[in-house]
Formats: structure tokens, sequence, C-alpha cells
């Protein structure tokens, strides 16, 4: 043994642990077994495991399961997990046991041995708390795991993303109010439409953002249940029969998050469908900002060549050999967020598929995707939102000019002269490059005031 390390056992015997790790042996195994991504664990997960653990103590306590003296070293030392200061000693890689048990370990281990220090023991002797007897009492990885993919997620959403996409919401909101008088063309299929009101525009994106915030919302509810309580398999061998249930009030109380045991405990621990689900609900919220983000850019694009109806904040430079050049960079950013949340989320359907009879083995990438999109989205929405559509500004110029230009303005003719006569029209415009009220004018279809009012691109965004 070097300076370096100490020894720490376990049922295979001794392993050699770095000397100042609060982790032991059976994180040191995993350690070495694993070294696989470099991808670890975030905050979110952490702080959950230390929540869990905290709360089983408290629990155990109460029950006359733990006596009051381990129970406060293990809530001091848990507490120490829960606001970040030990992140360093969860060292193990996502990809691992399916079950999250070297995980589950890696807490218990850390505990414990911050809790021996605090008691001014020796780290690594186990007394007076064990990782197994005491920290992971009435516990198993196979409900520890799982309850803890269902705090972090609930505390992410509910404290991160939500709040960002309401943001965005109120923004777009603003942005919609503030561009309402502004009479651009519409498009469908790539091609001229009818006229709309670019605040009608934007308030589709802001409508867009606000049912991202209630399938979020939504998502928090899928998660309430948790698996705690069913140990091993779900029918709660070693542990007291009110146990699940006042974790799952423990932690609610902890979080500010409706939690509550489990209703069948083979389900929650076999099942991942509500992991399946969130993860839908984040998907679909990718898949609204893309359209978002997509619609700005090419809005946006030219600036003389393209489109350009709005004008982005200018962010940086857009190009190394093009001088001037400023490319919609945060449009494309959040694009590809959203791109990596959706890859996130066929991962994540995949894991949830693999659960056979009483356990899911692909829990910690599951987590992992999960959380990441989380994490990510909430990042980009901010990003997005702060440096991109706070700072949109109107080319009217453009959009009136767009409008004047284009042929679905016969759309306004159609009712009064008739649909062939209108598409001759258009047809007649097209073939000349001259508008369509131009040749209107010509034909002679309607008196200049009548045209006037079938031509109206104002009345046209506001019909009855």
């Amino acid at each position: 043994m070097s300076s370096t390390t100490r020894i720490e056992k376990d049922s295979m015997g001794d392993v050699q642990v770095p000397k100042d790790a609060y982790w032991g042996a059976q994180t040191q195994r995993a350690v070495e077994n694993f070294p696989i991504s470099g991808y670890r664990f975030g905050r979110r997960f952490i702080r959950a495991m230390g929540l869990i653990k905290r709360s089983a103590a408290e629990v155990n306590r109460k029950l006359d399961k733990l006596d009051a003296d381990r129970a406060e070293l293990i809530v001091k030392a848990a507490q120490e997990v829960i606001e970040g200061p030990l992140d360093h000693h969860f060292v193990l890689d996502i990809y691992q046991t399916g079950s999250g048990t070297s995980t589950n370990m890696n807490a218990n281990e850390v505990i414990s041995n911050r809790a021996i220090e605090l008691a001014g023991g020796t780290i690594g002797s186990r007394d007076p708390i064990h990782p197994n007897d005491h920290v992971n009492m009435g516990q198993s990885s196979n409900d520890v795991i799982p309850t803890a993919i269902h705090v972090a997620v609930a505390e992410a959403i509910k404290h991160d993303l939500r709040p960002q996409l309401d943001i965005l919401a109120q923004s777009l909101e603003k942005k919609s109010k503030a561009f309402d008088g502004i009479i651009k063309i519409g498009r469908t299929h790539l091609q001229d439409a009818t006229p709309v009101r670019l605040g009608q525009e934007f308030a589709g994106y802001a409508r867009q953002a606000k049912l991202g915030m209630m399938r979020a919302t939504k998502a928090v509810k899928a998660l309430r249940e948790l698996p705690i309580g069913g140990t091993a398999v779900g029918t709660g061998i070693n542990t007291h029969p009110e146990f699940g249930s006042r974790m799952a009030a423990t932690l609610a109380e902890a979080t500010g998050i409706d939690f509550v045991e489990a209703e069948d405990h083979f389900e929650a621990q076999a099942a991942k469908d509500a992991v399946c689900e969130v993860s839908g609900q984040i998907r679909t919220v990718a898949v609204s900002l893309t359209k978002i983000a997509n619609d700005i850019r090419m809005l946006a694009s030219g600036p003389r060549c393209g489109i350009g109806e709005i004008r982005l904040p200018s962010t940086q430079p857009g190009s190394s050999i093009m001088p001037g050049k400023v490319n919609p960079v945060m449009c494309e950013m959040l694009i590809q967020v959203c791109a990596q949340v959706i890859g996130n989320d066929a991962t994540v359907t995949l894991a949830c598929r693999d659960g056979h009879y009483e356990l899911n083995v692909m829990m910690p990438v599951m987590t992992h995707n999960l959380l990441e999109s989380i994490r990510l989205l909430t990042s980009a929405v901010k990003a997005f939102t702060e440096r991109c559509i706070e700072g949109i500004e109107v080319n009217e110029e453009r959009a009136k000019e767009l409008i004047e230009g284009s042929l679905a303005m016969c759309t306004g003719l159609a009712p009064i002269i008739g649909y062939d006569k209108a598409a001759a029209i258009a047809k007649e415009a097209f073939s000349t490059g001259k508008t369509v009220r131009q040749v209107a004018q010509e034909m002679k279809v309607l008196s200049e005031e009548e045209l006037d009012k079938a031509l109206d691109p104002t009345s046209m965004t506001r019909p009855g």
C-alpha cells in the first residue's frame, strides 16, 4: 500500500482506495471496472441522492430503526451531498451497472465516511456509521435510483426549464404586441399566402412556448409517484411498512413537489413509463423550439437578398472571409441543442424499453440523457431569449414591399370577381412581373375604390 492510499474491505476482499477519498471499496471497484466515457452524474442527481439519504435517516429515526446519534451524523453528511461540496467524490461513469447500484453505494460510502469523520472516527472503519447497515437502511439500489431519477428530473424541470420557458413566452408575447400593427405576407408550403400581422406570427410562437410550460408541468406530475419502499424487487423486504409513504412525504416537504408513494411498487421499479413520458414531453418542447428558431432565422434571412422582414441582433462576425457578414447564430445554437435533445429522447426511449421482470437495467443512461436534455434546453432557451428574441426589430418597408408584390393578394378578389378571373390576374402578374393591383387596374375588373378595399392587406388579417 502506498502513502496515498488506504485499504478498505468489502464482501470480495481488500481494495486500495485513495487516502483522502470519502468513497470506499465498492465505489473503487466500479471506478476500475468502468473507465468508459468520463461522463458523471451531475448536480441535480447528486442532490437527489443526498435528499433521499437524509430523508431515510430521518424516517428510520422516527420509526425507531436508527438511533438518534447515528441519524444525526448521517443527516449532517447527507446535507453536504445536497449542497454540493462533496460532488467531486461522486466519481463513477454513467456507463456502469444498469441498476445504478455502484452509484447508490458511492453515495452510501461517501456519506458513511464523512459521517465517521464528523464523529471523530477513522475513515474506512465503518464505525460508527456503516454504509449498508445505516446509510442504506430500509433501501435498495433498485428503489433508490429510480426515486432519485424522479426527484432530480422533477426539480430540474420545475426550477430550471419551466422558468426559462415562461420568460421566453413573456418575451415573445411582448414582441407580438409590439408587432401587431405590422402587416406582412403569410407563407404556406414556403410559397406566398394571404397577409398576416407580424404580431399574429409572434403570438403563435408565444403560445408554443406557453404550451411548452404546460408540458413541463405535466412532466413533473408524471413523476410524482416514487418507487422508494419497494426495496429489491417491489415487495418491500427489509424495510418498515410505512417507510415508503413516510419517505414520499418527507421528500415532498423538502422539494415542494407533490411526491407520493407509488401505488404499485412492481410497476414503479420494473417499468420506466413515467420517465419515457417525461422524455417525450421534453422532446416535444424541443420540436416546438426548433419551429420558432427556424422561422425567425428565415424571416431575418438576407439582409438584402432574402426575406428580411425582421432584423436580429448582431452578436458576432459571421465569416472569416466575408467582411460584414452576420449570421443567425443564436437560432442555430438552439436548433442544434434541440437536435441533441431529440436524439437523447431516442436513447431514453430505448433504455425505458429495456425493463425485464422486476427491474430496468438501463437507468444510468436514461438519467444522464434526460437530465442533460433539460440542462441544455434551459441554458439554450435563456441565451436565445436574451440574445435574440429581446433584440428583434422590424423592417417594415420590406414587409410592405413583399405584400404588394405577392400573387396571393388575388385571394381578396376571388369572392368578388370569381376564382377563375382572379387566377387569370395572378397568372398575368407572374408572367409580366407586374403586381396584382397593376394587372387588375389594367383589366378594369373593379373601380379604384372597390379595388383598394379588396386588396387592403390589413382587412385580410381581420376577416368578417
